[in-house]
């Protein structure tokens, strides 16, 4: 168990939202333009709206069928039954709530992705439904450009980007957590800009399950990808072995004032002298970790950018819960109040914005 915020301890070896701009007004309701695009915003009406005795149509991917959807009682609660990951792998998940891979996502891949998000940060792509997140204070100096962008977000219709969602060898790994049928449920690229004076895009510690209305948080895990190296002078994630364990606790704005952005909450009552590790990663490397484990990320003292992809998963076979006199309950309203100001969205909950969100990527669509 890492004993301090430096400690770095043995990874295991494989082979391998702040005020966010829409990326053109009105862009939500354009995706009833595309066939594809049209028959899922029908899943969500039907889902606001369901006719007595409808079911959806169980939708089927093929699945690599290696690993057992149900969780085995005994030693392991954090991963399936598989022949992918080793022993000790399953033991240092288990005990810390993240697995690191090396060197699992190719190069080729990377520059893929890395063109991709240069093209949306000039405009010329527009995905539907891709949110951008911008430092509006560098416009005037940069215009549209990598040194002002942040982040995209929700890029599920971006067939290059989402393409990261598909790859084998990431699913491999993530079927390890959920079982074979996976859902692609939240997508980011991460830009971190240098920041070394208003640590605008420091990321208090916080927990990813604070946003998401489904459970099991068993089945649920994070796949995220290091697109050059990432440590402590670019701001890499930082995490806190062990979390996963305990349960949901309340997220709010953290105060600092003037450093906060639109969403980024964090832990209310956050513990100084928990054991912190800080995931110093290699290009291609990728960290998967549970919804519960507290993580965050530093600020970025370069000159230079710090570049991720990510994506979290679940099984299909998760439920949607009500947020309503819970801890989340604000999230709720603050995500659909978000929406409904810039796409002029019909009422409607949480739950109804991630079904509408979520794509299938390996097996077969069940619940969410």
């Amino acid at each position: 168990m890492p004993t301090g915020p430096c400690s770095s301890p043995a990874v295991f070896v494989g082979p391998g939202w702040g005020p966010s701009a829409p990326a053109s007004p009105g862009t939500m309701w354009q995706l009833v333009k595309r066939s594809r695009l049209a028959t899922r915003l029908d899943t969500i009406l039907r889902h606001l709206s369901p006719p007595l005795g409808a079911a959806p149509a169980p939708t089927s991917i093929p699945t690599s069928a290696q690993v057992s959807a149900v969780p085995q009682p005994g030693r392991f609660r954090y991963t399936l039954d598989n022949n992918v990951l080793t022993t000790e792998q399953r033991q240092f998940y288990e005990d810390n709530g993240y697995l690191l891979i090396k060197k699992l996502v190719s190069d080729e891949d990377i520059e893929r992705f890395r063109k991709e998000f240069i093209r949306i940060c000039k405009k010329e792509v527009n995905p539907p439904g891709a949110m951008t997140m911008k430092d509006e204070s560098l416009r005037s100096q940069y215009g549209q450009s990598e040194k002002v962008i942040n982040k995209v977000q929700d890029f599920q219709e971006d067939e290059e980007l989402f393409r990261y969602c598909t790859l084998p060898e990431v699913l491999k790994y993530v079927e390890c957590f959920t079982g074979p049928n996976i859902m692609a449920m939240h997508t980011m690229l991460i830009n971190k800009l240098p920041d070394s004076d208003k640590q605008t895009f420091l990321h208090p510690m916080h927990q990813d399950l604070h946003y998401f209305p489904f459970r099991p948080a068993e089945l649920i895990v994070c796949a995220w990808t290091a697109m050059e190296r990432a440590d402590q002078n670019n701001g890499c994630l930082i995490v806190q072995p062990g979390t996963h364990k305990e349960p949901l606790k309340p997220h709010g704005y953290p105060e600092w004032e003037g450093k906060t952005n639109k969403l980024f909450h964090g832990l209310l009552d956050e513990d100084e002298k928990s054991p912190r590790v800080h995931v110093v990663m290699e290009k291609g490397d990728t960290v998967f970790f549970h919804p519960l484990l507290i993580h965050g990320s530093g600020i970025n003292k370069t000159s230079g950018f710090r570049k991720s992809i990510s994506c979290h998963f679940a099984s299909s076979e998760c439920y949607y819960i009500d947020v309503k006199n819970t801890t989340q309950e604000h999230v709720e309203k603050e995500l659909v109040d978000m929406l409904q100001k810039k796409y002029n969205m019909p009422p409607m909950e949480l739950r109804d914005i991630w079904h509408f969100r979520a794509r299938l990527v390996q097996g077969e669509r069940i619940n969410l």
